[in-house]
């Protein structure tokens, strides 16, 4: 029998003998030990269940031994439940990875520091909730990352810059369709009197596939006197350096086999239509720029932007001037933008090559990352060093949407 809820679990057994109910249990863990295939999250909510039938029968069973009948717990009203017991059963509840248990629990986990009761339910549930997700190479110990610093890593990550901060973002199941809405058509001449049809707006739609990410790093062994709020800042800044960094460089470069596809690789870049060229000899020129806004399709120029390294922005962009000798490039230091060229912002990636610039609208490329991000901690393999290895993983994809929203600027190779 299947129990969807800890309540509909504990009342089906609250009745039955405690040989019953430890019987049961251990049939239940023999199950998750030895069967891979088994439903993790329906055999721990029945688990739950089970141990808190046991505590009923025990209080009961206490408080008839001291003639002092104690009231019997009851998971749904909360009865007779301690203050702690009452916070594991609420860790259990509503989306575990956002619970502030789980968060604690998580780190203090990868610390190697005890768990309170009700942070070691919300571990358990969560641990219960991802046994069966698509981490292919991922171990039973592997926990995933608590939502909050999840999103502090995706944050600081776009803060930093480069296209993962003007893309768009998906966490959406890998191979799903999605429907992304394109530019509309404009109005059309009206004859009086003639029918109108209602106007159906472009849709392009995108699939993610799911490759995996993965990285190991070490930290010594006296990480473990670590706060807990000082170690999330550590494991922020080093799944942003290595996870996020790795997401970012496939959104320029990606091949496509194994990890995601660029923005370099996957447009069909077609010379003099989505693809110009600056003169090798000459140089760039402010026509070629006027050329490369000029190229992108209409309706993709609200929001658009600039895309180059540093060092195509300075050596190239930056002297050029108008006909009327005013700069293109216009430093944005009061917002803390890099700047302006004809008034379409810039973005500074450093996995763009040099010479070349891209310009359209990035809201057209975009990542997924459908399970969040895994780590699990291990202290036998660096031991003689006195170390502690983490490792992370990621399912995650990213590609061009909609590639007639880019245009590429090179340098002619002659």
């Amino acid at each position: 029998m299947k129990f969807k809820t800890i309540a509909e679990a504990f009342n089906y057994y609250r009745n039955a003998t405690l040989e019953e109910i430890e019987r049961r249990a251990a049939e239940i863990k023999g199950t998750i030990e030895t069967d891979a295939e088994a439903d993790i999250t329906t055999l721990n909510i029945e688990l739950s269940g089970l141990a808190q039938a046991k505590e009923n029968i025990q209080q009961q069973a206490a408080g008839a031994a001291g003639g002092n009948q104690r009231s019997a717990f009851n998971p749904i009203t909360g009865a007779g439940m301690s203050f702690e017991r009452r916070a594991s059963h609420e860790a259990t509840e509503g989306d575990v990875l956002n619970s502030p248990e789980y968060r604690s629990a998580f780190f203090k986990s990868l610390l190697g520091h005890k768990l309170t009761e009700f942070e070691q339910a919300a571990y358990n549930r969560a641990m219960g909730d991802q046994r069966a997700d698509t981490f292919a190479d991922s171990t039973s110990a592997a926990a995933v990352l608590p939502t909050q610093t999840l999103n502090e890593v995706v944050k600081k990550a776009r803060t930093m810059g480069g296209l993962m901060s003007v893309c768009r973002a998906f966490s959406i199941p890998s191979k799903v369709a999605v429907p992304i809405g394109t530019p509309t058509a404009a109005a059309s001449w009206h004859t009086e009197g003639a029918a109108v049809d209602s106007e159906k707006p472009t849709v392009a739609s995108v699939s993610f596939d799911g490759y995996e990410i993965m990285k190991v790093f070490s930290i010594s062994e006296k990480a473990r006197k670590m706060s807990v709020s000082a170690f999330e800042g550590y494991m922020t800044q080093e799944l942003n350096a290595s996870v996020m960094e790795c997401i970012a460089s496939a959104l320029v470069n990606g091949t496509g086999s194994g990890q995601g596809t660029g923005i370099m690789t996957g447009i069909t870049w077609e010379d003099g239509k989505n693809a110009l060229t600056f003169s090798k000899t000459a140089g760039l020129k402010y026509a070629d720029t006027v050329k490369t806004v000029a190229a992108l399709k209409r309706g993709y120029a609200n929001g658009a932007a600039w895309a180059m390294n540093n060092a195509t922005l300075y050596n190239q962009f930056y002297g050029l001037v108008d006909a009327n000798k005013r700069p293109i490039f216009i430093a944005d230091p009061k917002n803390e933008g890099i700047g302006k060229i004809l008034g379409f912002p810039v973005v500074i990636d450093d996995y763009i090559a040099d010479e070349t610039a891209l310009f359209g609208n990035f809201n057209y490329m975009g990542y997924n990352m459908p399970e969040g991000i895994t780590v699990e901690a291990s202290r036998e393999s660096s031991f003689k060093k006195g170390l502690i290895d983490y490792r992370a993983m990621a399912i995650a994809d990213c590609k061009p949407i909609v590639p007639e929203a880019f245009v590429k600027l090179t340098r002619a190779a002659s």
